[in-house]
């Protein structure tokens, strides 16, 4: 195998190995959040030789369940579609990681290697049409159940993901003005230098309001409380509702994943990406002129960890969210996404336009 695929193999190992340990990880942190919201324990009974640790193992016995449950399709079910639309879903939701930037270059036996599994020049025309793709998933399992409850669902979240993709993609236009690349790794790039002379040149500091159209057109995209008509928990409607066992663990994990790109994007698109304040190549050089200096590894490290960490503060945000807003009705939904996203996603766009016009 030649080097330079060997090496793109190895990085697809470990960037779905990160994201789906990450995926796992969420759903202890998940049951465990919400315990100790509504003062609980939470998930804590799994255990190793009598070692539990604070329920830590729990999501790996959850796995093991799922992967020995009946599996099972309805008599009256389309079974080909039935069994490829937790795939779809899956799969155009996780193949977005390919185009995140985890950290800078990295300098290993006289090769310069992008922590990144591919660098696509339109990257973020790429993740959006990823993520458009997934609607397929979910309009599938509907149809193919050939239940009226799960075809409800599907429909409520076609109709949904659709509306705010609008307000999406308007929220990434006054970025992509502001930083003119649609690879993300330049993006990150463009966010290294300095606004102001003090202030990280981040994507949260010259585009606040396309960040906030973002996240929240993002938050209605996962599917979750308080946007989870498509699935409705507490009611009989969802779009896996006649889904078991393996099958119906796929469709929840990738919920996760969905939480998981949603924070990948908004720290590499609003919050530097890998960059850390007033860290260069050599050190740290702050804006009251202090100097420290620190090893090209050292400076790695730093970066992937700044990477990982904005990741789970995100991820954490989106949890807590879930479990503390009530879930809108479907008219406040769509409401949301025409008459108020869209809108601000249009006045950001040219009040950028306005801005860069007059400087």
């Amino acid at each position: 195998m030649p080097a330079e695929a060997l090496i793109i193999a190895v990085k697809v190992v470990l960037a779905l190995t990160w994201t789906l340990l990450l995926a796992l990880f969420l759903t202890w942190v998940e049951r465990k959040e919400s315990a100790v919201l509504q003062d609980r324990i939470g998930a804590n009974r799994a255990s190793i030789l009598g070692l539990r640790l604070f329920g830590l193992f729990q999501p790996f016995a959850d796995a093991i369940k799922m992967l020995f449950k009946e599996d099972f399709a309805p008599s009256f079910a389309q079974r080909t579609l039935h069994w490829l639309a937790p795939a779809f879903s899956f799969f155009f939701v996780a193949v977005t990681m390919i185009a995140v930037p985890f950290g800078d270059d990295v300098h290993l036996l006289g090769r310069t290697i992008p922590l990144q599994v591919v660098d696509l020049n339109a990257a973020v025309l790429f993740v959006l049409a990823m993520l458009s793709l997934g609607v397929y998933g979910i309009l599938v399992s509907g149809w193919a159940s050939s239940n009226r409850f799960a075809l409800v669902g599907s429909l409520r979240g076609a109709a949904q993901l659709v509306s705010y993709e609008a307000a999406l993609g308007l929220s990434l236009v006054g970025l992509i003005m502001v930083f003119p690349s649609l690879s993300l790794s330049r993006i990150v790039e463009f966010q290294g230098g300095r606004l102001l002379g003090i202030l990280p040149r981040w994507g949260i500091f010259l585009q606040p309001l396309g960040f906030v159209v973002f996240y929240l057109a993002g938050l209605a995209g996962t599917k979750r409380v308080p946007f989870d008509l498509p699935e409705g928990e507490s009611e009989i409607i969802g779009f896996y509702t006649e889904y078991g066992g393996l099958k119906f663990g796929l469709f929840m994990f990738t919920d996760f994943l969905e939480v998981i790109v949603l924070a990948a994007l908004s720290t590499t698109l609003f919050f530097g990406g890998w960059q850390v304040p007033w860290l260069g190549d050599t050190g740290f050089a702050f804006p009251w002129g202090r100097a420290v200096p620190v090893a090209p590894w050292g400076v790695t490290v730093l970066r992937v960890l700044s990477f990982n960490l904005k990741v789970l503060f995100f991820c954490w945000l989106q949890i807590l969210t879930r479990w503390t807003y009530p879930r809108f009705r479907y008219d406040q939904v769509m409401d949301l996404g025409w008459k108020l996203l869209v809108p601000f996603g249009v006045v950001n766009v040219l009040a950028t336009g306005l801005v860069l016009a007059v400087r």
